[in-house]
């Protein structure tokens, strides 16, 4: 296993391995160092941070669903003055690689969280979150229009130039997802990553009310894998040299394999944390298994692996 190459590159950034977390599923890591050491893994995505404090959404906000999960937490957090004092610093002292997720209401505030991220040690990249609701524009999120999707991309761009990667993260809940992230592409952004949760509902029965106080939430976990390799796969053959972090019901090695073959250079793992603190690292040495078996060398030959022989 000594002589695989499991490296991995987005933009200029360089990842020993492919593995991430995804953003929102292991808070800043503290938890999941509990099970494993994070320098195991290629990055720890951190949970989406905005300008202030957030208590999120009223409870019930967590729902379980056959092969997944709904969530409308809102995206609780401190704001990013106490991530930038605390949470950042404690990452790097405990050898993460940093990959920091920010979320926005309007353009500005994005354009703010970034200028302060690029000015913080040790960060990886930024993965712009916009699958925001924009409420500037009648709650429309960021990721299902083109202009808004762009504008915010080309706003972070203007604050941190070409010093730092820039993921931009998309919505599923589209109709031509393609077109999307060659908006984002346009505007600057170096990588994608793919997919965010698609918006589902659960009613109970029973009460025959909605289980979540949201009433609406964001669906993972096993039944939104095949929707996810797809995008992932369409987004791939449009733009083949533009790197895609892969995430949507990774719970093996050979989940993983499936995004890679479809094209994506890293893997996020979310709502397999929940019930398998471990299984980042599980899932990388999986991956890194069954690659050694297909008879691949490095990482980089498996990425897009399916796409061969199209014209």
């Amino acid at each position: 296993m000594s002589e695989f190459d499991f490296a991995t590159t987005l933009a200029q950034a360089k990842f020993p391995n492919p593995i991430f977390t995804a953003s929102g599923c292991a808070a800043n890591g503290r938890e999941l160092s509990a099970f494993f050491r994070l320098n195991e893994i290629g990055a720890v995505v951190t949970k989406s941070v905005m300008s202030q404090p957030r208590s999120g959404r009223a409870t019930p906000r967590m729902a379980e669903t056959p092969s997944g999960m709904l969530n409308a937490i809102g995206l609780q957090g401190p704001g990013i003055e106490p991530f930038l004092k605390e949470d950042l610093p404690w990452l790097l002292a405990n050898g993460a690689r940093t990959v920091v997720s920010i979320a926005g209401e309007s353009v500005e505030e994005f354009s703010s969280l970034a200028r302060k991220v690029r000015s913080a040690p040790g960060v990886s990249a930024i993965e712009v979150n916009i699958s925001c609701p924009n409420v500037e524009n009648r709650g429309l999120v960021f990721a299902c229009d083109r202009s808004s999707a762009r504008e915010v991309i080309e706003a972070v761009k203007r604050s941190v130039g070409n010093t730092i990667p820039i993921i931009a993260k998309l919505s599923p809940d589209v109709t031509d997802i393609v077109s999307i992230a060659e908006e984002v592409v346009q505007a600057g952004a170096d990588g994608l990553a793919m997919i965010n949760t698609l918006l589902g509902m659960v009613i109970d029965t029973e009460t025959m009310r909605p289980k979540l106080a949201n009433k609406t939430g964001g669906l993972s976990g096993p039944a939104i894998r095949p929707v996810a390799v797809r995008a992932i796969y369409q987004v791939h053959r449009a733009l083949p040299n533009v790197p895609i972090v892969g995430m949507g019901g990774v719970i093996t090695g050979n989940d993983a394999f499936e995004l890679v073959l479809a094209g994506a250079s890293a893997i996020s793992v979310g709502t397999a944390s929940f019930h398998d603190p471990s299984a980042p690292v599980r899932i990388k040495r999986e991956l890194e298994e069954l690659l050694v078996a297909r008879g691949f060398k490095k990482f980089s030959e498996a990425v897009g692996f399916a796409h061969r022989g199209e014209a």
